[in-house]
């Protein structure tokens, strides 16, 4: 039994807290509703903390088959928590019976359980006692039905043909319309009255379908109300409606920026419930290939940016860059921004001929392009006054609040999880892990910025050091065959077409893994029943937990301080709404 594990039940009874066996090594206990914030609060103040609410989802089991050993229910809410200290993760299980069953909310302990516990009831329909604010959050207001729920339909075929009468385009338009008094807000401040302004969901500086009631005095920022689910594309439903290998595509579209970055986590969840080995060679090429992406990314933030800022010229330089970038991905996958290349045991297909003189021509020629714009962003004296001591946060609450990634690194933890928990191989290269002092807007710039340089360094590694070997692992029935040999026998003809049209038959189990991509932590939890396709997949993302923070840090600010903060933060709305 896990250590953390025992001294839950030493404190809580033997009774109370049930250990559950789990694929990807992290501690699981079940514990009883009643007992849920109590055990929250433990964990949060036991010698060496798990201070991060790192997810909270839930799971319907109704339709489940294999679920020996845990305890009967119709709901399942599972809290996953992080420890810097111990390098540990926990996941807490709670067994829920009903049509609408209710759970104590745990925003007085997380100031981050607030939107994962409206997504919950938005898409489960479980509710949250205590939840300051407990109203749907993805979906439209008038909105039937949880969709998450088994018996919720998901594809069009499942639902009659869309109408729109005037009556209903006219109640949903009014429904939009703000009441600051739902909110908790004043229309007055003294003897002066309060503007509320929108600010998208069309504006270029929420970066994507993104709505933020602002409440002015003046151009001071009083209070914000986000209003998110504009992009949202049911993601989760479609890969329990997809086959293991034919959801890999979809995986792209959530943060649209960072291709194969998406890929990875969930692959790595897929070989872990299905025990699959994955070659040197394809790590490698894994890696080769994530840390480009990392560069794309930041290459569209560092742009868009300073672009925000009012700075015209770096977004042309920095796509023309991004558009180098984007060449030799086409030669590697022939596909640019959504390659859909990472496979179930490794790669898609081998590098092509000259890939690594591609490689080495562009690390040659962005270095010294970077110190350049450095001159011109960075060091920019306007870019300074525009983005230093603005937006602050402190590790302490880029903690409390789910911050991962650049975000958490510019508030001085050094914390990434290519270092701390090394995976695909990143524990035989060498890079550094940047860090700020400040958590402002200019050190998660610098941050970024110094992460492609470090990104180079790693690539320059993979070239230099590409191992011999496959590139796609052949000792499971989970991985399709490769795709050559498909030519030589009927039996892997047979194999390639049920692996990839059919899917795969995983084992019973669940498994999750954490990945650093470019805008924070990335995971995969996902659950099978011994089908062809997930049973559950939750979608742990980095912008999600961000976003939700921006009220915190931007209060008594300006509107144009609000802008620089959106830009830093480095978000995409396909990576929030999911």
């Amino acid at each position: 039994m896990e250590p953390i594990i025992a001294e839950l039940q030493s404190q809580f009874g033997v009774e109370q807290i049930v250990p559950q066996a789990g694929r990807d090594g992290i501690p699981t206990a079940w514990i009883p509703r009643s007992m849920i914030l109590d055990v929250l609060r433990y964990l949060k103040s036991v010698d060496k903390p798990y201070r991060m609410l790192f997810d909270l989802t839930a799971i319907d089991e109704r339709t489940r088959r294999h679920r020996r050993g845990q305890p009967a229910g119709d709901f399942t809410v599972v809290y996953h928590l992080l420890s810097f200290e111990r390098n540990e993760d926990i996941r807490l299980k709670a067994a829920l019976e009903g049509e609408e069953p209710e759970v104590p909310s745990a925003t007085g302990i997380w100031a981050s359980a607030n939107w994962y516990e409206r997504e919950i009831w938005d898409m489960f329909g479980i509710r949250f006692e205590g939840h300051p604010h407990l109203r749907r959050i993805l979906m439209p207001r008038d909105w039937k039905g949880h969709p998450l729920r088994k018996e919720h339909p998901a594809r069009a075929t499942e639902m009659g043909p869309f109408t729109m009468p005037e009556e209903v385009h006219d109640y949903r338009e009014k429904i939009l319309q703000f009441d600051p008094e739902e909110w908790g807000m004043v229309r007055r401040k003294g003897e002066s009255d309060l503007m509320f302004l929108n600010l998208g969901p069309q504006h270029p500086g929420t970066h994507g379908p993104f709505r933020i009631i602002l409440q002015l005095d003046g151009e001071e920022i009083v209070d914000m109300v986000l209003d998110i689910g504009f992009h949202h594309r049911a993601a989760e439903k479609m890969c329990e409606r997809q086959s293991w290998h034919t959801f890999v595509p979809y995986t792209d579209r959530i943060d649209y920026l960072a291709g194969v970055q998406n890929e990875f986590s969930y692959v790595q969840s897929v070989e872990l419930l299905a025990g699959i080995r994955v070659p040197d060679r394809a790590k490698v090429i894994r890696i080769l290939m994530a840390e480009l992406f990392r560069i794309i990314s930041h290459l569209v933030w560092y742009g868009t940016f300073a672009q925000d800022l009012g700075a015209m010229s770096p977004v042309f330089y920095m796509f023309n860059d991004r558009e180098r970038a984007l060449d030799i991905v086409q030669a590697v996958t022939g596909a640019r921004m959504h390659p859909g290349w990472f496979r179930i045991g490794g790669v898609a297909q081998d590098l092509p001929q000259g890939w690594d003189r591609q490689f080495r021509d562009f690390v040659k020629y962005l270095r010294p392009h970077l110190d350049e714009y450095d001159g011109m962003v960075l060091k920019n004296r306007i870019f300074k006054a525009r983005t230093q001591g603005i937006g602050q946060y402190t590790i302490d609450e880029a903690i409390d609040w789910g911050v991962t990634g650049p975000g958490l690194r510019a508030a001085g933890l050094e914390w990434d999880f290519r270092k701390q928990r090394p995976y695909s191989g990143y524990d035989q290269f060498q890079f550094d892990i940047p860090t700020g002092k400040n958590g402002d807007c200019y050190d998660r710039s610098v941050i970024h910025v110094e992460e492609m340089r470090q990104s180079l360094w790693i690539i320059e590694q993979c070239v230099d050091n590409m191992p011999e070997g496959p590139y796609k692992s052949t000792d499971s029935g989970s991985v399709p065959a490769i795709k050559e040999k498909t030519m030589q026998d009927i039996e892997t003809l047979i194999h390639h077409f049920l692996g990839v049209s059919w899917g795969p038959v995983v084992p019973p189990g669940e498994a999750i893994t954490q990945v650093e991509a470019p805008k924070g932590c990335n995971a995969y939890y996902l659950i099978s029943d011994g089908n062809t396709a997930a049973y559950r997949a939750r979608i742990r993302t980095p912008s999600f937990p961000h976003l939700q923070m921006i009220p915190l840090f931007s209060r008594g600010l300006l509107v144009s301080d609000l802008l620089a903060i959106l830009g830093s933060i480095d978000f995409v709305m396909g990576d929030v709404d999911r």
